[in-house]
């Protein structure tokens, strides 16, 4: 078995894609998963397997759902990677925003410089985008346009978050 960092994109946002982790857990369960452990209602989850789980938990949600959501499944060694790489892990962690994406990045310079404020910055390593944003992601207009300069589908997650998952990989040791 394997341990690996599910992230689920697009769930119970505004009362759409509803998928309670109350009900997840069990089917995972069901479905042979182990060790599964869940952080908050937006699709962080911890677990083991014996092979990458995307496709199957893909399929999982929709049969028993309704919907589709976008499932990006993260090895123990690249979210390692991720975090060790991260520039801004010293700044407030509701502030510091990690995107994930399926494939290396190649940034849209021109849509990111448009989009980007004077108190943004970012890093790219990989498959990862960093952004220190000090004034928030509500009104970001680099996050609201963030897949258009990434290239690609990507999620978001808080550095506050990327560190309760790290300690939930500890707990599953």
């Amino acid at each position: 078995m394997q341990t690996f960092i599910v992230l689920l994109r697009g769930i119970n946002v505004g009362g759409h894609n509803k998928l309670p982790m109350k009900d997840l857990v069990p089917l995972l369960k069901s479905n042979h998963y182990q060790d599964i452990s869940t952080y908050i209602q937006t699709g962080n989850i911890v677990l083991s397997a014996k092979h990458n789980p995307e496709q199957d938990i893909k399929k999982l949600i929709t049969l028993n759902f309704g919907f589709t959501p976008s499932v990006f499944v993260i090895s123990v060694s690249d979210f390692s990677t991720a975090v060790a790489n991260n520039p801004y892990q010293n700044f407030d962690g509701k502030l510091v925003h990690l995107y994930f994406c399926q494939a290396p990045i190649q940034l849209n310079l021109e849509k990111t410089q448009k989009w980007q404020s004077s108190t943004e910055s970012y890093h790219i390593a990989d498959n990862v985008f960093y952004l220190h944003a000090p004034d928030g992601i509500g009104r970001s207009k680099l996050v609201a346009n963030i897949e258009s300069c990434l290239g690609q589908a990507g999620t978001g997650r808080n550095l506050n978050t990327i560190n309760k998952i790290t300690m939930m990989l500890e707990d599953n040791k």
